[in-house]
């Protein structure tokens, strides 16, 4: 149980973990970008990635397996390396584990950017009209500092705290996207050990995922008071 969990969760915590980084960073930043230029062209990212984050995963993931895969032939369709190859910590290994985890870490990126979008683009919003961003922009302050110093930097908690319990969960994998891509990962060992009332590798999965989302909770809220000075005791 122990080593199939040890060889199936590396490969999940790159897709997931790269893809969760990637979407969050992306959507964070654009959202900031909406939310701050309101009322611009930009509003229109807004309902586009909505849209897209409220397509299933598994649809998503096999519209863009036809589409890239299997018509344009630009990406792998299953696996997550070429079975040609030895795993190991060489270069060609790598470039194959890369190449065939590009498509499926798309298909998490873009059912996810746009939740980050939306939420840093309302708390954007909301933060622009606060008293210390007008002070800034009555000093003369110039508008991209105010953004990124003052308003971004104080919106963006909530989204952090919400960043963080998605890290604990990236070691569960995303069942629909690994089943669809075949990819080596937790979610397809945990769909195995359903369809085979495998108990032992269920409990040692989810064993796993407690632990990691106990952690990740437990160190956002002790970053919480280096990113937030107001939880400080005594200021």
């Amino acid at each position: 149980m122990s080593e199939v969990i040890a060889q199936a969760l590396p490969w999940t915590i790159m897709l997931v973990g790269i893809s969760t980084v990637i979407s969050f960073v992306l959507g964070v930043g654009l959202g900031a970008l909406v939310g701050w230029k309101r009322g611009t062209w930009l509003d229109s990212l807004v309902p586009g990635t909505t849209v897209l984050a409220a397509v299933p995963y598994f649809w998503l993931a096999l519209l863009l397996a036809a589409l890239l895969a299997s018509t344009l032939n630009w990406f792998p369709l299953l696996g997550g390396y070429d079975v040609a190859l030895m795993p190991g910590w060489n270069r060609e290994f790598i470039q194959s584990a890369v190449y065939h985890g590009t498509l499926p870490a798309l298909t998490i990126v873009i059912s996810s950017v746009g939740v980050w979008l939306l939420g840093m683009r309302n708390m954007m919003v909301s933060t622009s009209s606060d008293d210390y961003v007008t002070t800034a922009e009555a000093k003369g302050l110039r508008s991209v500092r105010i953004m990124t110093r003052y308003a971004a930097r104080n919106a963006v908690l909530p989204s952090f705290a919400g960043f963080a319990v998605s890290l604990g969960f990236v070691v569960s994998g995303s069942i629909v996207t690994e089943q669809v891509f075949s990819y080596p990962g937790i979610g397809t060992r945990m769909l195995q050990a359903v369809q085979y009332n495998d108990f032992a590798l269920m409990q040692g999965i989810f064993l796993v995922i407690t632990v990691a989302v106990l952690g990740a909770n437990l160190i956002v809220d002790l970053l919480y008071g280096v990113i937030d000075p107001r939880t400080r005791a005594g200021d």
